[in-house]
């Protein structure tokens, strides 16, 4: 993508269905012989990659002006190929309901962003204390539970949201109850259960970190809508403010960024919740420090991680932005001191001296939210910006170069 910077943007953005809760929605229809009707889905590479996926695994599937209905009557393979799952993480989640419902899976271990060895050790040990036969085999996660799985308590060690959902995924078509402790509350997890609900699954404590499920023998079909992202409408509102616009973020749910809305104003933007979103401008032209270390919902995002570190590059004093999620997501940073930003790493901290603007330069994306940061760090910068390796970009932001363009951004796409 070829950037010209130094345009101030203003206008509508429409946020998309939210990427990480469309994928495990999709996913749980491996575990019904139902119809499965999703609303709201974004049309993104991860989307596709996991539809194919699910077809491998024998799921049908229509996917028509954002709504997907999918039915997966048989199961006709319970292998997941490294072809199909080598693109994304979020095949993994493929492993427990294929476990659940037909007692046993074959899933290669999965692809994806860069950011860290997120491991699947917490997935493999959830299946295991309720009493699966798990190995790695020449590359694939192989496990045995012929049968079925059972019921019992489990204590995340640390907060995952792909191994909460996962989780769920086995408890509810278990034996008996299963207790699950210091789940993930992000807003994605917690509409994950109520579809599960909807499906017919018994989960209560849903919104806190203990969720109790009583285990059913078989799940229906089901009707849902996917909720706005709210990673994608806090890149677009770091981008109004970066640029000293004025964006309205049209269906973002305030409630769900709340902790980073209070964050930015910190930082000089204003932030005004509306009926039927938010919109955030800042027009004085300063950008104050403020520094913010990342942690589990509702705290600040990792995923905004790299999009804020832009944001502060251009900040009138120092900053501190720590990173306690991923050990590998600074790697952007290098990249964003091509173009001139004053960056200082120490372990998981990166500390950020601002700069009175940043310069145009070749820059190289390594995954998706470092992607859409360069973007960003493109659309501030003087001169004209090429982000090479952008096809992250796609997995994750929903026509991200026309939303742009319309709020007054100078960009083009380029094959080389």
């Amino acid at each position: 993508m070829k950037i010209e910077g130094g345009h101030t943007l203003n206008g509508t953005v429409t946020i998309s269905g939210a990427k990480n809760l469309a994928l495990p929605a999709m996913v749980a229809t491996l575990l019904t012989d139902q119809p499965i009707i999703l609303h709201n889905v974004p049309d993104l590479a991860d989307v596709h990659s996991l539809l194919a996926l699910l077809e491998h695994l024998g799921c049908s599937y229509s996917f028509e002006n954002r709504t997907l209905t999918m039915c997966t009557k048989n199961i006709v393979t319970t292998e997941a190929p490294y072809d199909f799952v080598r693109k994304m993480r979020a095949s993994i989640l493929c492993l427990s309901p294929l476990v659940a419902r037909c007692g046993s899976a074959e899933v290669s271990l999965p692809g994806g962003c860069a950011i860290g060895l997120r491991g699947v050790d917490l997935h493999i040990r959830t299946l295991v204390l309720m009493g699966a036969e798990v190995s790695i085999e020449d590359g694939l996660i192989k496990t045995n539970a012929p049968n079925g799985l059972t019921g019992c308590e489990i204590e995340f060690p640390k907060v995952t949201v792909t191994g909460t959902e996962n989780a769920l995924m086995a408890a509810v078509l278990a034996k008996g109850t299963t207790c699950l402790m210091n789940v993930a509350i992000e807003p994605e997890v917690t509409e994950f259960a109520k579809l599960l609900n909807l499906m017919g699954a018994k989960i209560t404590g849903i919104g806190t970190s203990t969720l109790e499920i009583e285990g059913v023998d078989k799940l229906h079909g089901a009707e849902f809508e996917i909720i706005p992202d709210r990673i994608e409408a806090g890149t677009y509102a770091i981008a109004a403010s970066a640029t000293h616009g004025s964006i309205f973020l049209k269906n973002c749910l305030y409630e769900h960024l709340q902790y980073f809305f209070t964050v930015l104003q910190q930082t000089g933007a204003n932030v005004t919740k509306q009926a039927d979103g938010v919109l955030v401008s800042n027009g004085n032209g300063i950008i104050q420090p403020y520094c913010i270390y990342t942690a589990p919902y509702p705290a600040f995002p990792t995923d905004l991680q790299a999009q804020y570190t832009v944001l502060m590059c251009l900040c009138n004093g120092t900053a501190s932005v720590t990173e306690n999620i991923f050990e590998n997501r600074f790697m952007h940073i290098q990249e964003l001191m091509r173009m001139g930003a004053r960056i200082y790493i120490d372990g998981k901290t990166a500390r950020i001296v601002g700069v009175p603007s940043l310069k145009g330069a070749p820059v190289m994306a390594t995954d998706l939210r470092a992607s859409v940061a360069l973007i960003l760090a493109g659309l501030v910068a003087e001169g004209t910006t090429t982000v090479h390796r952008l096809y992250h970009i796609d997995r994750g932001y929903e026509n991200i170069d026309d939303k742009l363009r319309a709020c007054g951004a100078v960009l083009e796409r380029t094959k080389q």
